[in-house]
């Protein structure tokens, strides 16, 4: 009764693997040993001796070999679980860097947006700037100007003596003053443009205008309102005086309202300043003047 508990006992604590193999081997031997007793043989009980041996060899190695997958199982854990943390390591380190460059790239943006701001701004002072330029360069001569007018074309007596009853340079100055008071905006004689510098004078008995030489017919073009430039011309004192030299010397005269004319720019060489230079005043203004 005791060995037949003992007997149970180890069947329960035998491996299923194992308890499954000794059991085949086991009953294969049986069969063995009853045929040969069936056949008139004896049963050879040293021969099973080897045979559980072999079993027993197996079993071993079977467990060696579980135990071996167990150990390489948990170092395969610990591999994995190390890996795991290494990623998400990794990935929480990348978010950090996506983040900080998600706010580079914000900081980016509005600095952008403020020079857009900014460029904008310059823009409107350059355009500004340009147009002052522009609208200097009329009045004082150095910009290419178009609009209506009047033209007027003077020419000597035909037998008028040159050298005292010719136009003379201090004629045409004349005229010119008479055409500014008289509102003109732009003058030109002989295709040359008045500026602040152009000199009008005598070279010989020729006139020269901007340092070129000009000859008769006088073409003296005046860019104004063209309802009143021609009236207002007359009742200047400069123009008076200009008709009353007109009609003593016998010059003819040949006004006329154009619709629209060109006057081209004066020379780029009276813009520059040869003996003189610009020069900032940076002292404080007078207390007068505050």
């Amino acid at each position: 009764m005791t060995d037949a508990r003992d007997d149970a006992t180890a069947r329960m604590r035998t491996p299923l693997l194992a308890l499954i193999t000794a059991e085949a081997l086991e009953r294969d031997y049986q069969m063995v040993a009853q045929r040969r007793v069936e056949q008139g043989g004896a049963p050879q009980g040293s021969a099973r001796i080897p045979g559980r041996v072999g079993v027993v060899a197996v079993v071993a190695i079977f467990g060696v070999l579980l135990t071996v997958a167990a150990v390489q199982t948990n170092a395969n854990a610990d591999i994995e679980s190390a890996s795991r943390a290494s990623l998400i390591d990794r990935i929480e380190a990348r978010r950090e860097a996506v983040q900080d460059l998600n706010r580079t790239l914000s900081d980016l943006r509005e600095s952008n947006a403020d020079a857009e701001t900014r460029l904008l701004e310059l823009g409107n002072q350059v355009n500004d700037v340009e147009g002052d330029a522009a609208d200097l360069g009329a009045v004082t001569g150095f910009t290419p100007v178009v609009g209506e007018g009047i033209r007027i074309e003077l020419d000597n007596a035909a037998y008028a003596d040159p050298d005292t009853e010719h136009i003379r340079d201090s004629d045409l100055a004349l005229l010119v003053n008479a055409l500014w008071s008289a509102g003109a905006e732009a003058i030109a004689i002989n295709g040359q443009r008045i500026s602040p510098r152009t000199a009008i004078r005598n070279s010989g008995t020729a006139i020269e205008v901007n340092s070129m030489g000009i000859a008769p017919p006088y073409v003296v073009q005046a860019i104004g309102n063209n309802d009143t430039l021609a009236a207002r011309l007359l009742e200047t004192t400069s123009g008076a005086g200009f008709a009353v030299l007109a009609a003593d010397y016998g010059w003819s005269q040949l006004m006329d309202n154009v619709d629209e004319m060109r006057l081209s720019a004066a020379p780029i060489r009276l813009r520059q300043l040869r003996s003189a230079s610009q020069e900032t005043d940076t002292r404080p203004p007078p207390e007068g003047d505050r």
